[in-house]
């Protein structure tokens, strides 16, 4: 080191005040862009390299994100949406296609290290009805075959997220695990496909559902730290959901002659929002225990080997459906600007590091107007024309803006459609019941957002926003603008002006 000092005295001061960060083995996470005002691609594997995650798990194959991937160590498994699964199953040259698009392109152009191609995300989900049960298969084996011809069959393997609802147990216990009967062949048939081309099998285990779907579940079985009433499964016994639900999978492949069979856990995590157990001291308390299971190499009580974890998530998304729940917009371990929601010790102690260079627009807000009263037979229509085009999901019952008085929670209302419009001219109307304030109105846990300023980051240079992304901020805005001019002419033909 003294040398190295003498000879490269600038090189020696940036190694000395350079943070290290801690890679933590086995340790990945998702990033979904389904948001208004995403984070810049660039911005984000920063984040994700600065919190020592060295993989990533992609929905769907989208240029900003992959470009941004390239050559960053970062190992990255790339998704293929339900909806393109008829079309990839149907013909093989449509998967050699993809392949070459979306595989190959980023591999040899840009340096992605791309390990997994995920085709389709919980495809035999019982609400789906079978509707993807014909397709998955075919879509997996076309997919898996376009790799080889592109030489990519080493490099790249094949898999298929899959929801813990295709096992069950027949006493309730992890040995009754098997897989659904409905699909029992078809998932041995996919089973066994994996396997012999060398993959993993990768599921989704979400503890928060089964507290959020049964109000009786007992809260304490959901984290890590141990229970007063632990579930006995013969010699073995289990303190926490996540193991019995696991060793409830491992059962099943071991009676269908796979019990050494590799497997990824695609999705587990805590959301913050959107319901009263969806909370930040139990999200912090779950992901917590969740990586300090992944940093000891902890497995199960069936199976000792730990398997890699890609959390869920690593960024809130305010554009997601919340058909399953309000919830669905908060699973990140960081808000929607990349910064931390709670602590979260990483390996050798480091804890969260925030997104550097995040720019936003500007600091206003649209509230409701002081001299407006709350009876006025325009508040609930404005209300609800906010909410649907914006994410109000925070107001709900039990979340962090739910102790909001009327006035307050009709701010937040209005605050919200105006920064997913970009704080456009016009859209802090209203019917004259709103105003701009430079103020911020937040108030306790109800944060009231400014969203980043996607257009000064692309006029910086930085990465454009991806296909995806674009598409869901073009979509967003562009309701939110049909609706304004469809407001402004059928007020006009009414002889009087109210766009809300």
């Amino acid at each position: 080191m003294g040398s190295i000092q003498r000879r490269h005295p600038l090189l020696f001061y940036l190694l000395i005040l350079s943070p290290v960060v801690v890679v933590v083995q086995g340790l990945g996470c998702n990033w979904g862009t389904r948001s208004t005002h995403p984070l810049p691609p660039d911005i984000t594997v920063r984040l994700l390299r600065d919190n020592g995650f060295d993989k990533v798990k992609l929905f769907e194959a989208e240029p900003g994100p992959l470009k941004a991937l390239g050559r960053s160590g970062i190992q990255v498994m790339i998704g293929i949406p339900n909806e393109f699964l008829a079309s990839l199953a149907g013909s093989v040259g449509a998967a050699e296609q993809w392949v070459m698009q979306n595989v190959s392109n980023y591999i040899s152009k840009f340096g992605v290290d791309v390990r997994y191609v995920a085709v389709g995300n919980e495809p035999f989900l019982k609400t789906y009805k079978g509707m993807f049960q014909q397709t998955t298969f075919p879509a997996l084996q076309n997919i898996q075959a376009a790799l080889i011809k592109a030489g990519l069959g080493r490099q790249v393997k094949v898999t298929i997220p899959l929801n813990a609802d295709v096992y069950e147990s027949s006493n309730g216990l992890p040995s009754g695990g098997e897989f659904r009967a409905d699909i029992h062949d078809l998932m041995i048939d996919i089973v066994s496909f994996i396997q012999n081309n060398g993959a993993p099998l990768a599921f989704n285990i979400y503890p928060f559902l089964s507290l959020y779907a049964d109000p009786h579940f007992p809260i304490d079985f959901a984290f890590f730290s141990g229970t007063p009433n632990p579930l006995v499964d013969g010699p073995l016994t289990y303190t926490n959901v996540f193991e019995a639900n696991y060793d409830t999978l491992i059962w099943a492949l071991e009676k269908n002659g796979f019990g050494s069979m590799p497997v990824i856990v695609g999705e587990i995590g805590w959301p913050t929002d959107g319901d009263p157990n969806a909370n930040l001291n139990y999200a912090r308390q779950f992901n917590q225990g969740l990586i300090n299971r992944v940093i000891e190499g902890k497995g199960t009580p069936k199976r000792s080997t730990a398997p890699d974890i890609y959390i869920f998530a690593l960024l809130d998304e305010d554009a997601k459906s919340v058909l399953p729940g309000n919830f669905e917009r908060h699973w990140g371990i960081f808000y929607y600007d990349g910064t931390a929601k709670y602590n979260l010790t990483l390996g050798n102690g480091q804890e969260l590091a925030n997104a550097k260079g995040v720019k936003y627009l500007e600091k206003q807000w649209c509230v409701l107007a002081p001299e407006a009263s709350i009876t006025s037979p325009d508040i609930t229509g404005s209300v609800n024309y906010a909410c649907t085009y914006a994410d109000c999901t925070s107001l709900g019952y039990g979340s962090t803006c739910s102790a909001l008085d009327a006035r307050s929670n009709i701010s937040y209302a209005f605050n919200q459609f105006y920064q997913t419009a970009d704080q456009q001219k016009g859209t802090c109307t209203f019917s004259n019941l709103s105003v701009i304030t430079k103020t911020d109105p937040s108030q306790g846990t109800c944060k009231f957002e400014i969203m980043i300023d996607v257009g000064k980051h692309e006029l910086a240079g930085q990465p454009a926003r991806n296909s995806a992304v674009a598409g869901a901020g073009l979509r967003t805005w562009g309701r939110i603008w049909v609706a304004l001019v469809c407001g402004w002419v059928l007020g006009a033909l009414l002889g009087s002006f109210r766009a809300f």
